[in-house]
């Protein structure tokens, strides 16, 4: 479906990189959207339990064999099990698909790391866990050091990166490439909660 994010989820993923993203696009600052315009779905390699890091359990809405043609978003969490070859592998295809249709696609610290690897960020800007891990991980098929920033995220030709301390910046950047909120808004959702619930009231208190 065009309007579904989905997030790809390996075994010990790290839990907490998706929840600034995710929560943006299903709540607002009152409750629950009763018509977001997009729709979490999380994929997996089979539909069995994926395991966070942190030993939380998710059931997938999809496996790689039954997640749809389109969709509005592929974010690839990062973690552990990128780690793993034999499955992460298995990704590269999925990967290739989206962007050669158009598709956003974000990938944040280790995931991003596996973008190096196999050569997608050899044409665009990009961040991640600091450049020696991209280099470490990339090999030969990485040939873009200079196109290496060093922030906490990046978005560039709809590719969003980032590093593992980075998931609020990559939460801010594909909330912009979506549109799910005018950008004002956005800026607004990151300023809150980068600065915290007191120092955005002191602020606004003092305008």
């Amino acid at each position: 479906m065009k309007n579904e994010v989905l997030y790809l989820l390996l075994n010990n993923y790290a839990d907490h990189e998706p929840a600034f993203l995710a929560s943006a696009i299903a709540c607002d600052e009152y409750s629950i959207k009763e018509n977001p315009k997009y729709i979490n779905k999380v994929v997996a390699p089979t539909l069995d339990a994926v395991r966070s890091c942190s030993g939380f359990r998710t059931l997938p809405d999809y496996s790689f064999d039954t997640m749809p043609d389109d969709y509005a978003t592929l974010v690839l969490i990062g973690g552990f099990g990128w780690l793993d070859e034999q499955e992460a592998d298995k990704v590269v295809p999925i990967v290739r698909h989206a962007i050669e249709k158009g598709i956003i696609v974000g990938a944040i610290c280790n995931a991003a790391s596996f973008l190096a690897k196999h050569g997608f960020l050899n044409a665009v800007k990009h961040t991640g866990n600091g450049l020696e891990q991209l280099r470490l991980w990339g090999g030969d098929n990485y040939t873009n050091a200079k196109g290496y920033v060093n922030e906490q995220a990046v978005s560039d030709n709809r590719i969003v990166t980032a590093n593992g301390t980075g998931h609020l910046e990559f939460a801010k950047e594909l909330l912009l490439l979506l549109e799910n909120n005018i950008p004002e808004q956005v800026e607004m959702f990151y300023r809150f909660n980068k600065l915290g619930f007191v120092e955005m009231m002191r602020e606004m208190q003092q305008k």
